[in-house]
């Protein structure tokens, strides 16, 4: 009895990690081209480029607080973070959540799609 219950707790936990893992991979980037919208007034996608906030090119995989010329908060350089699918859904939900003391003013994206549709078109863009 005991046995069945741990296989199927551990079925549970596995099918929960991959759907997780799967909502996050499931944006479109296109829509995503257009949620950018609210995100280019202060971030661009070209190297080099920084306007209010750090240029975003290259995002995915990077650590935070290392783009080149941008003068960053410290909430942002203590953060110990690495730019992935989890950590930008968890930033573009509530940035000053996730991060208090951050300087990015944006509120965040409410809906998840919003988020996964963004970060694909980073994934896509901002190479």
């Amino acid at each position: 009895m005991i046995r069945k219950i741990a296989k199927l707790a551990f079925a549970l936990v596995t099918a929960t990690a991959l759907m997780s893992g799967a909502a996050l991979a499931g944006g479109d980037a296109a829509k995503g081209k257009k949620v950018f919208n609210k995100c280019k007034a202060c971030h661009s996608l070209k190297a080099g480029k920084n306007k209010i906030g750090p240029s975003l090119n290259g995002i995915i995989g990077r650590a935070a607080a290392t783009v080149e010329g941008y003068k960053y908060s410290k909430a942002m350089k203590a953060s110990g973070l690495t730019w992935d699918d989890e950590t930008l859904q968890k930033y573009l939900t509530k940035p000053k959540k996730f991060i208090p003391g951050t300087k990015m003013a944006f509120a965040g994206l409410k809906k998840e799609k919003q988020r996964n549709d963004v970060i694909a078109y980073l994934k896509e863009k901002a190479m």
